[in-house]
């Protein structure tokens, strides 16, 4: 919420993962919850998948894999990533930090969420587009911190993600 609320996406910031207070997702939490990880890792493990991240992925759109579709291009009719709305990706943004931030406590780096993104983007199915968004405002937020990347997202990012929805 807080980052959301630092470049101007409140509304975002205040409905940001609502569903976690389902009860799908909540109990799954706290049945499975370690401090350190992710809850669904737990789930994972214990019974083959995560019924909470099924929940939570299909609900909020700041997830690349609410943006996989079946393909009318393919020929074998597969799942392709679709591009994200910017606003989008500015909150995937925003979570990668929260939760680099949590996970890593005092060893939190602005570089953590690029370090972390890179330890499994070549499984990542994003589209394109996505990812090179994506990737810049991480490379940016690891070289120049929090304050200019912010800067960026607010004059040049956000306001042309405003100008494709007047269209």
């Amino acid at each position: 919420m807080k980052g959301c609320f630092q470049v101007g996406l409140y509304q975002q910031g205040l409905l940001h993962d609502l569903s976690k207070y389902s009860p799908s997702e909540f109990i799954v939490g706290a049945k499975y919850y370690q401090g350190n990880r992710s809850p669904n890792n737990a789930e994972r493990e214990a019974i083959g998948y995560s019924s909470a991240w099924l929940h939570h992925k299909g609900r909020n759109k700041h997830h690349y894999e609410y943006w996989i579709d079946y393909s009318t291009k393919a020929i074998d009719g597969g799942m392709a990533p679709s591009p994200m709305p910017e606003k989008y990706v500015v909150e995937m943004l925003m979570d990668r930090i929260a939760a680099s931030k949590v996970y890593n406590k005092n060893k939190y780096t602005d570089a953590s969420p690029w370090e972390y993104y890179c330890s499994g983007k070549e499984k990542a199915p994003i589209h394109p587009q996505t990812r090179a968004l994506l990737e810049k405002l991480l490379r940016m937020l690891a070289q120049k911190g929090e304050r200019a990347t912010f800067a960026y997202i607010k004059k040049r990012v956000l306001p042309r993600a405003r100008g494709k929805q007047s269209r």
